[in-house]
């Protein structure tokens, strides 16, 4: 918040002083894109931004960028920070997730042992302008939802509802105090079809379900399981890296987390490969075990560079360790987050520490079939808004935005548009691996023409 907006001590006068923010940009126009302020190429950006990665990890990456237009767009984060910054914006800032997309929300366990609904990937967090995370989430329904063989209506329709949801949760914060707004958590969309699918393969993924499934038991110990190049141990010098880099981890910790996670101890380490965007950054897993072989614990430590937005975002707080931001990009954004959740550093590099696969469940293209695209729009738009609500300043937010329908319309445009765009940059992208100007395992295949939506009516 700008100390202009700190000393606005009413309701009104923030919401006055969001709705003044239309004369800078409005809302209708929020809906314009064009890539005539485009100052680089596709694959030029794209190969700049995986500088510091490893290289040998990197044609997995861009083979799965290759597999769909969405795909492409999970993995082309840095394509549109740049595009966004070229772009007006209502100069209202709030902790953005920087990669809101459908997939990058999900289940995971609370403190308290309950399945929590929410978004769960903030690599990318930093404080900026709260309409990019929205327009990226627009354009993220249409894609997704034409992956899923939606109409095109009905992504248009998902959209809509997605911005309608984001806005009218934004009015509700506004009038919430400021400790109902920290513990606001969303229920009632639990038994929305896509929601309830994730929720239950998040039930299925216990500490000793992930036990079976990644690892292998030789006597009475475990080991991971070998599965180049997606899973693989370590020479025993990095091992012994990450395994120091957890003494100073600890201390990231509340105190009695401190002296929980001081009961386990490790068993074993590996590399593993995770995601699209994130392919090529080190990643290790770590499986631990408390009192018995009954109490596996396992631990992700991954790599965290700066945000992608970094560069377009002035007031952006400069941290010392960027697992640190990234973690506590989360706290703001979350009402409950990981209870193991922290940060470290290894062998001069940063990173986010947390628990993998604790009762974790994602998103599948069959649940964004039909109707479940629609429903899930709207489970979209309250989740973002309650983290921009609570890191930013929800009645400016919810002036801007006002009663009317615009800005809904507006991410419609928007989210066609950016989504026609991010089709082109995918098949330029596929056009340059066929050349051979970029390399892709050659293991997934690369479809001939991207999916579209269905055009029935």
């Amino acid at each position: 918040m700008s100390a202009k907006q700190a000393q606005l001590s009413t309701h009104e006068e923030r919401r006055r002083f969001g709705q003044s923010r239309r004369d800078k940009v409005s809302r209708v126009s929020q809906g314009d894109w064009t890539p005539k302020h485009r100052d680089f190429g596709v694959v030029d950006l794209l190969r700049k931004a995986q500088r510091g990665r490893i290289p040998k990890l990197l044609p997995i990456k861009f083979a799965r960028m290759a597999a769909s237009p969405f795909g492409f767009y999970r993995g082309a984060v840095p394509m549109m920070a740049a595009d966004l910054s070229k772009l007006p914006n209502t100069g209202i800032h709030s902790q953005i997730c920087g990669d809101a997309h459908v997939r990058n929300l999900g289940a995971f366990a609370g403190v308290d042992g309950r399945l929590i609904f929410d978004i769960n990937d903030f690599d990318e967090t930093i404080r900026g302008p709260w309409e990019w995370d929205v327009k990226r989430m627009a354009a993220s329904l249409m894609l997704a939802g034409r992956e899923a063989n939606n109409t095109e209506k009905e992504c248009k329709e998902a959209v809509l509802a997605f911005a309608r949801s984001y806005r009218e949760s934004m009015r509700l914060f506004c009038e919430m105090t400021v400790l109902e707004l920290a513990r606001y958590q969303v229920f009632r969309h639990l038994n929305v079809s896509p929601v309830l699918a994730v929720l239950r393969k998040a039930e299925r993924s216990t500490p000793r379900h992930n036990l079976d499934q990644l690892t292998v038991r030789h006597g009475v110990k475990y080991r991971f399981r070998e599965h180049q190049p997606l899973q693989f141990h370590l020479p025993r010098r990095t091992a012994a890296e990450v395994v120091a880099g957890l003494r100073s981890y600890i201390a990231t910790l509340l105190p009695e987390r401190q002296r929980w996670f001081a009961q386990y101890h490790v068993e074993d380490v590996a590399f593993r490969v995770v995601g699209i965007g994130s392919v090529g950054v080190r990643d290790y897993v770590v499986l631990l075990f408390g009192r018995t072989l009954n109490d596996p614990l396992f631990i992700q430590i991954k790599e965290e560079g700066a945000s992608t937005y970094a560069p377009y975002c002035p007031e952006r707080r400069v941290f010392m360790n960027q697992g640190q931001r990234t973690a506590q990009g989360q706290r703001a954004m979350q009402v409950q987050s990981d209870i193991f959740l922290g940060w470290t550093a290894i062998a001069g590099r940063d990173y986010l520490v947390r628990q993998l696969r604790d009762h974790k469940g994602a998103l599948e293209n069959e649940d964004l079939e039909g109707n479940g695209l629609v429903q899930y729009g709207r489970v979209c738009g309250e989740m973002l808004s309650k983290g921009h609500a609570r890191s930013g300043d929800s009645c400016a937010i919810s002036g801007y935005l006002g009663n009317s329908d615009k800005f809904d319309k507006a991410m419609v445009d928007f989210g066609v548009a950016y989504a026609d765009q991010s089709t082109k940059d995918f098949d330029e992208f596929t056009r340059a691996i066929r050349l051979g100007k970029v390399p892709a395992a050659a293991s997934v295949p690369l479809p001939a023409k991207p999916s579209r939506a269905r055009t029935r009516s």
